[in-house]
């Protein structure tokens, strides 16, 4: 019953972060909904790939994500 929780906040997050305008908030929903899929790899028994779920998905790819946010900015006319 629990994985059904973990499969409905990863598709939530990912749905919320698609439909951000912000791509700070949008980063920070893209690392919860890495976060959730991790856990329930764990959940599955499959250790190793929640290992690297949880690096790639949940800090990796958000870090860079608003690292590129960051380092661009919007010119205004």
């Amino acid at each position: 019953m629990i994985e059904y929780l973990f499969m409905l906040t990863a598709v939530l997050g990912a749905i919320l972060a698609l439909m951000q305008r912000d791509l700070l908030k949008s980063a920070i929903l893209v690392g919860i909904s890495g976060a959730s899929i991790a856990i329930l790899y764990q959940y599955l028994l499959a250790p190793d790939v929640a290992l690297t779920q949880a690096i790639v998905g949940a800090a990796i790819i958000p870090v860079f994500f608003a690292l590129a946010v960051y380092k661009t900015r919007r010119m205004e006319e």
